[in-house]
């Protein structure tokens, strides 16, 4: 995840507070051409943690997308697994082949080498387990637009970033904004293809009443509101474990089902 400095975190800190403001006070316009949906999303290599999720997606009729980190350490029962989510109607995504830090690669190495070193050996491994992903969530959420460009020139439709409602530096709390008034998370289907989703891990600190409000807002927009985790915890987090709570993406997959949201994977997004 994106990590504020020493040097520019108070100036960040007003920046976003000003932003979030001047967005709080507009209302976003319904989209009159799609109903309110949501985007679900899992980054890193918790395979074998997201298949158990099988049993409550198909509960819900939820399609999400998958991020694959390190492909090239898939075992042949990942791969089994992965084509059976895909089976499902769920997307599989591509997460870089080292996890690196993007900006500092193709800064030391230019466009090529970050081709290279991040993209194309994890590529070939996916398409010899048989996947082609058309879908990018940023390591760390680390990029700029030099990255992007190389990631569409390659046959990306879409990159995903970070967002964080709330946010603590050094035992402070520096920011936290309620995720209806983030813009960047509410896909308004207008064929953006570098977008935000909103971080629902453990230590995000978010509530399911924010969700539910969240997705109210998706709902009476038209637009698709997206979310991403990491490995799924059945209890508090311990050794260093991140990831969300089981029991809060079944309560946000409930509360989608109530609103009669659409499931969308990533890329249809953009196909929409």
């Amino acid at each position: 995840m994106k990590q504020l400095t020493a040097g520019n975190n108070a100036v960040m800190f007003f920046v976003l507070v000003c932003i979030w403001i001047a967005s709080a006070g507009c209302q976003q316009e319904k989209n009159a051409d799609c109903r309110g949906g949501i985007a679900i999303s899992f980054d890193d290599h918790f395979i074998n943690e997201w298949y158990h999720l099988r049993p409550l997606f198909q509960k819900y009729n939820a399609k999400v997308t998958f991020f694959i980190t390190c492909p090239d350490s898939l075992s042949a029962d990942e791969i089994t697994k992965l084509r059976q989510l895909e089976k499902d109607g769920h997307e599989i995504g591509f997460h870089g082949t080292i996890h690196g830090r993007s900006t500092q690669l193709i800064e030391a190495e230019g466009p090529m080498g970050y081709y290279q070193t991040e993209i194309k050996p994890g590529m070939g491994y996916m398409s010899a387990a048989g996947f082609k992903p058309t879908s990018y969530a940023h390591p760390g959420g680390n990029h700029n637009k030099q990255v992007d460009s190389v990631l569409f020139a390659n046959g990306f439709k879409i990159n995903r970033d970070v967002a964080i409602s709330k946010r603590r530096l050094l035992g402070f709390q520096v920011y936290a904004v309620a995720p209806r008034l983030m813009p960047s998370i509410f896909y308004d289907f207008d064929k953006l293809n570098a977008v935000d989703a909103l971080l629902i891990d453990t230590d995000s600190g978010l509530t399911i009443q924010e969700m539910k409000e969240a997705m109210q807002k998706a709902n009476a927009t038209g637009t698709s509101l997206m979310l991403f985790g990491h490995e799924p915890l059945y209890k508090a987090p311990e050794n260093g474990a991140y990831g969300f709570s089981v029991r809060f993406l079944e309560a946000i997959l409930e509360e989608a089902k109530k609103q009669n949201l659409d499931f969308y994977t990533m890329s249809e997004l953009v196909e929409k």
